[in-house]
């Protein structure tokens, strides 16, 4: 179980937009500068934000790329207060304003909402509902940049349509790529959730056989029956990212696996812990008897319990070793697809 690799995925979008402009009169030239020189502030975060967002993607944990976040909080502080210093223009505060407010939002993300889930990302694979509870405030906290990004956006173009600046949206890499990067994690975390709930009750399953628990075996057994059926449904109904197929199918496999090991590959081994606790109880009766005091009969049940038990036992080392192996190769393929469908999608960062 120790080589099981987990991609936890923050994807913080800046909706920001980067404009070229055309001044159609010298009497709007200082409005399109004031409109560049706040639009200039944006690009040293967003660079940050890029290099944070595809360190994640190829492999980073978010406590592992912690400082990258901190980084971007201190650009963000200093683009504030640089934007501040401008000024209303011509006495119309409303542009600059919404700027700064959007910038105190995603501050505030930044600093709380993300602060909370790298700490949830210790937590997150305890338990289903833990990871999904991860991975929505991912998801909330993204919401609220999204609408923020779409707010300023509407301020800016209001405020090109009220000094006549003609906008002309230009091709800005690093926005788009954190756009796409959005769009990505978020495709991941959705056929992530549907492999980890199976994945998880087999793990519980594991644990079971490990204790010998018979009850806990059964019940376990039973729901990863249930849970894999319903994660192959819902991989059925996934559309590939694009034209990229590879997560689902990957994902269809390894579901597929569960739901085998459930609908009786994984029976020997129950089988066997139920032939061992009847051999227990016994040799313990056989053992309790004094030698002279056994009869033929006691004898030959011992012997046949005996058989049967080693019988059980082979048949159960064969069962568990094909198993682990396999679940093992399932595994390694799943974190091979996750990690190469981040990476085509997402580029790797520079740092």
């Amino acid at each position: 179980m120790n080589n099981r690799i987990f991609f936890r995925t923050f994807s913080i979008v800046f909706f920001l937009s980067f404009f070229c402009f055309t001044i159609h009169a010298q009497t709007f030239n200082s409005a399109g500068e004031y409109l560049s020189a706040i639009s200039k502030e944006y690009k040293d975060i967003n660079t940050d934000m890029w290099d944070y967002t595809s360190a994640v993607a190829n492999g980073k944990s978010a406590r592992k790329v912690e400082s990258r976040r901190r980084d971007i909080l201190k650009s963000n502080m200093t683009a504030q207060k640089n934007i501040a210093k401008l000024g209303p223009f011509k006495g119309d505060a409303t542009f600059r304003d919404s700027v700064l407010a959007f910038l105190k939002l995603s501050y505030n993300v930044l600093n709380y909402d993300y602060a909370k889930i790298v700490d949830m990302e210790d937590i997150a694979e305890q338990s289903y509902d833990a990871m999904e509870a991860y991975l929505l405030a991912q998801e909330k906290a993204n919401e609220k940049m999204d609408q923020a990004g779409e707010r300023l956006n509407l301020q800016q173009r209001k405020f090109a349509d009220k000094y006549s600046i003609n906008l002309r949206e230009s091709e800005d890499k690093t926005v788009k790529k954190l756009e796409s990067a959005g769009k990505v994690f978020k495709y991941y975390n959705s056929v992530y959730l549907i492999f980890f709930k199976p994945y998880k009750q087999e793990a519980y399953l594991i644990d079971a056989l490990r204790k010998n628990n018979i009850n806990a075996m059964e019940q376990n057994l039973d729901a990863l029956g249930k849970f894999s059926q319903e994660g192959l449904k819902k991989v059925d109904t996934l559309k590939p990212y694009g034209n990229d197929a590879s997560l689902k199918n990957v994902a269809k496999e390894i579901i597929t696996f569960y739901k085998e090991e459930a609908d009786g590959k994984f029976a020997p081994l129950l089988s066997f812990t139920l032939k061992k606790e009847k051999f227990e109880k016994i040799k313990a009766q056989f053992d309790a008897k004094p030698q002279n005091n056994r009869t033929k009969e006691d004898v030959d049940e011992y012997n046949k319990a005996v058989a049967d038990y080693n019988n059980a036992l082979n048949e159960y080392n064969n069962v568990n070793k094909a198993l682990f192996n396999k679940r093992n190769e399932m595994l390694e393929k799943w974190n091979d697809a996750g990690r190469e469908f981040l990476k085509r999608h997402v580029p790797k960062y520079k740092g």
